[in-house]
């Protein structure tokens, strides 16, 4: 019960989230509006050695409250491969960032922004490589976080309107 008061108060005093999607070469990037009911795509951040330095200063920037990252799990709902690497990364933030930091489980969500991003048409070459631009460009990535985000947001804002 603490913990919900707790998220009501950072969410009415203009407190964001911030959503991750990791990857092993993009780290996708999502923030939701004030409120906490709206997740938005920011950008990506390459994984690389200014990782930790680029997620910091959308932190400050941003007045991230609190951190949500996709928990990758595999069609049998299973964690796999990459969530030890994802682990990893948590620990890291933890100790970097010093906020509360959970997993929502994620499944395909690179697969449905990438549908959310298209038309059911066919492309022209120019519309072709326009998408190639995007999925380059990490456009997915951040949607993905997006979509990663959105469904904490739904989740706990059930939470409170079942109360």
């Amino acid at each position: 019960m603490d913990i919900e008061i707790n998220k009501k108060e950072k969410i009415s005093n203009g407190m964001r989230f911030l959503g991750i999607d990791y990857g092993t070469k993009r780290i996708g990037i999502a923030i939701s509006d004030e409120e906490g009911t709206l997740a938005f795509p920011k950008g990506i951040v390459l994984n690389d050695l200014n990782s930790f330095k680029k997620i910091g200063e959308i932190i400050r920037t941003e007045n991230i409250s609190e951190i949500i990252i996709g928990e990758s799990v595999d069609f049998s709902g299973k964690l796999n491969a990459l969530s030890a690497r994802i682990d990893v990364f948590i620990l890291e933030l933890k100790d970097k960032f010093k906020l509360p930091i959970n997993k929502q489980k994620e499944f395909l969500t690179s697969v449905e922004a990438r549908k959310i991003g298209s038309s059911k048409k066919s492309l022209n070459q120019s519309q072709v490589h326009s998408k190639v631009k995007q999925i380059k460009s990490g456009r997915i990535d951040a949607s993905a976080a997006a979509l990663i985000l959105q469904r904490y947001l739904d989740k706990i804002n059930k939470n409170d309107l079942s109360r």
